[in-house]
């Protein structure tokens, strides 16, 4: 299962608009031992390359049982990350720092989801806001 973004899928992010800004939905499943991993991760990114591209952390939580769910779609953590524009993320990726330390990640889950969102209300179209 796949855990990082490939080149088609950054390609894709940032043909939709490169300057909307974007907060990330993160959903993780951790392997063995992952959470410690991925807390050097988180370390890493929140002291100098999330501030270094205008990015920041919106809530960050520990998943809980499913109340609507299949079986097996529970998540072990939750993050919403705001970052100024699409690509800005894309920098951030391509970053030879972040490169160094975004194997803690990638060996820290089994599974995990990253999806952009977009805030309702902007165009109409998507919905009010609640």
């Amino acid at each position: 299962m796949a855990v990082d973004p490939s080149g088609a899928d950054l390609k894709e992010f940032l043909a939709e608009d490169p300057d909307e800004p974007v907060v990330m939905l993160n959903l993780l499943r951790f392997a063995d031992g992952g959470r410690e991993s991925y807390a050097r991760y988180a370390e890493a990114l929140s002291g100098v390359i999330l501030p270094r591209y205008g990015a920041e952390v919106v809530y960050a939580g520990d998943g809980g049982a499913a109340m609507v769910a299949e079986a097996g779609q529970e998540w072990d953590a939750v993050l919403l990350v705001r970052y100024p524009s699409r690509t800005a993320f894309s920098r951030m990726v391509a970053d030879p720092e972040y490169q160094q330390v975004t194997a803690l990640r990638t060996a820290a889950l089994t599974e995990a989801v990253l999806q952009p969102t977009r805030p309702w209300g902007r165009d109409g179209a998507r919905g009010a806001t609640p």
